[in-house]
């Protein structure tokens, strides 16, 4: 990786590491379904405007079954379990939960795709199912029921991104751009009709106002930028480090700006989670970091 590549990593992790402090401030007031809405029409008028500055037209109607596959599994339903989840679990332990996507990943490759999962992948999805063991422990005893469903919502939208990501790999080809920015568009018509089941509870305020835009314009448009630029100048499996990065930003931003404590289950869970990952994967540091 290049200088520049590295410091967009690093950019992006903090990035959406922050998502999920936005959304820990925002999730009880206005509720899943308006939240993610907000997020998703956000980044989408985002992404409107950068194509317009481009001169790039998208033909939505071209790929509509592929959109609204993408927008569903990688946007719509995974961001409104962990709106869910925001609204009782803490910034920390979403983001946490949410590395486990490449885990679920794996196991959904080998059974849809036909890839054997390699006894170093095996390893690494025990090491990840007691990561997040160690993780939700405490909290599952502090939080009673309520909490359990929220790590199950938090679970249940990283296997939507294990779905999503493979089936990318069967799916038709669409420029990176236009993948984003017409799944967005998909999600904004999917959350749309759960807006009078899930009713605003408190007034908008400026400073919720402003997380929602900070959720849709910097969290999910101009991270996908990001992402896809990454993808672009380094390949998928050095933009795959992002994932490993992203729980320590969601630790230290929810440390920071929310107080909340970091307890020797948190950090034992993430490096189990993030050490899970590595192994199912078969990153390497070495080579993602190595100049092409």
């Amino acid at each position: 990786m290049s200088l520049a590549s590295v410091l967009r990593l690093v950019l992006l992790a903090a990035i959406w590491g922050g998502s999920f402090l936005f959304m820990r401030l925002t999730a009880n007031s206005l509720g899943p379904a308006m939240l993610i809405e907000g997020r998703v029409f956000a980044a989408a008028l985002f992404l409107l405007l950068i194509s317009l500055y481009l001169g790039r037209t998208l033909l939505f109607t071209s790929h509509l079954k592929h959109f609204f596959i993408i927008g569903a599994f990688n946007t719509a339903f995974p961001f409104l379990m962990f709106a869910y989840a925001a609204q009782t679990l803490n910034a920390s332990t979403l983001a946490i939960l949410n590395s486990t996507a490449p885990l679920f990943g794996a196991v959904i490759a080998s059974l849809w795709q036909k890839e054997p999962l390699k006894l170093k992948a095996g390893l690494g999805l025990l090491v990840g199912i007691l990561g997040v063991s160690v993780l939700v422990g405490q909290q599952l005893m502090a939080l009673g029921e309520e909490g359990l469903l929220a790590i199950l919502a938090c679970l249940f939208a990283a296997f939507m991104y294990g779905v999503s990501a493979n089936y990318t790999k069967v799916a038709p080809v669409v420029a990176p751009f236009e993948n984003a920015h017409g799944s967005l568009w998909a999600a904004v018509i999917i959350v749309l009709p759960l807006l009078p089941f899930m009713p605003i509870r408190d007034p908008i305020t400026l400073p919720i106002s402003l997380s929602v835009l900070a959720l849709g314009i910097a969290c999910t448009g101009l991270a996908y930028l990001l992402y896809f630029r990454l993808v672009k100048d380094d390949g998928p499996a050095s933009a795959l480090s992002v994932t490993f990065l992203v729980p320590l930003f969601g630790i230290l931003w929810g440390r920071l700006f929310l107080g909340e404590a970091i307890g020797l289950n948190t950090l034992l869970g993430a490096l189990l989670v993030i050490t899970g990952t590595i192994l199912v994967t078969g990153f390497s540091f070495k080579k993602a970091l190595k100049k092409h």
